[in-house]
């Protein structure tokens, strides 16, 4: 038996909705214990049904389970490619059972150009909607917290950013299955300490991005936040400067039941002909923060 399986965390990776098939027979010889499938912007013409049912031929036996549906584009706005993220979320909410799963998670959107708090009214009546939908078919709603190069004033795709947005977004959304989608390299780089944030919200965390940061505080302290020098930048679990065996105990102490499904892609140096590499590393980093293998009490 594994630890994280026999106590309710499973340690995965995130794959592309399109490719979810081919990518699960190819990669979970690696030991992922879960996947996340997720689209950008769209489901497009993609047939749900059939893709969870092919899925699950390809998991066969094996101890594996989706964890989330995810899909990442602007559902406040019809413009920039999201002409069909609203309805992408609709179909992703009915289809999730499917999967096996019961979360569906994105960004929030933004009204373009326009601060988070003008965008609050319309986030407002575009989840409700959803949160409405999404609570008949027993789904939970997951936020991601990247700011995607946002800030408090300006942006294009998210609000769920910053823990501020966070206490507006449950005051006007006040519902149980609405919560984020964690990770802590998406505070690091705004410079916000990540472990004291996760103890105070984890009970809204419904599923966690394995996806970490490192930060150059050389750099920060003599050219600031400004200067021609990247002061932090993305990292695989294993390779930045969290420690996360503290963050899953956090998640334990708090009886969190999700996955940490790592997000590759992003790692300036384990990418390319390296990124299984980094992701198998990181895999088994997580596995081993998570405690390792299980020992059964005599």
């Amino acid at each position: 038996m594994i630890l994280g399986k026999d106590t309710g965390i499973r340690i995965g990776t995130i794959i592309e909705g399109q490719d979810a098939v081919r990518a699960v027979a190819r990669i979970a010889k690696h030991g992922f214990e879960s996947f996340q499938i997720s689209f950008w912007q769209t489901t497009g013409a993609l047939d749900l049904a059939e893709t969870a049912k092919r899925v699950r031929e390809a998991i066969g036996d094996r101890d594996i389970r989706i964890s989330a549906l995810g899909v990442y584009g602007n559902p406040l706005t019809d413009s920039s490619g999201n002409e069909d993220t609203v309805a992408s979320w609709e179909r992703l909410i009915d289809h999730a059972h499917l999967f096996g799963t019961d979360i569906v998670s994105g960004f929030t959107g933004r009204i373009e150009g326009q601060s988070i708090d003008r965008s609050l009214p319309r986030f407002a009546q575009v989840f409700g909607e959803l949160a409405r939908r999404a609570e008949e078919r027993g789904v939970r709603i997951a936020f991601e917290n990247c700011d995607m190069g946002g800030s408090w004033e300006t942006g294009d795709w998210n609000i769920a950013h910053n823990p501020a947005a966070w206490e507006n977004m449950f005051h006007v959304l006040p519902f149980e299955h609405i919560g984020l989608e964690w990770e802590p390299s998406h505070q690091m780089v705004n410079l916000i300490e990540p472990l004291p944030q996760l103890r105070k919200w984890v009970n809204k965390v419904f599923h966690v991005h394995g996806k970490d940061a490192t930060i150059a505080w050389d750099i920060l302290r003599e050219e600031g936040i400004h200067g021609p020098r990247p002061f932090c930048w993305h990292r695989t679990p294993g390779f930045g400067d969290s420690n996360w065996s503290d963050i899953i105990t956090i998640l334990r102490q708090a009886g969190y039941q999700g996955s940490i499904d790592i997000e590759g892609g992003h790692d300036p140096v384990y990418k390319d002909e390296l990124e299984m590499t980094g992701q198998v590393h990181a895999l088994q980093y997580l596995k081993r923060c998570r405690g390792g293998d299980y020992v059964p009490r005599d």
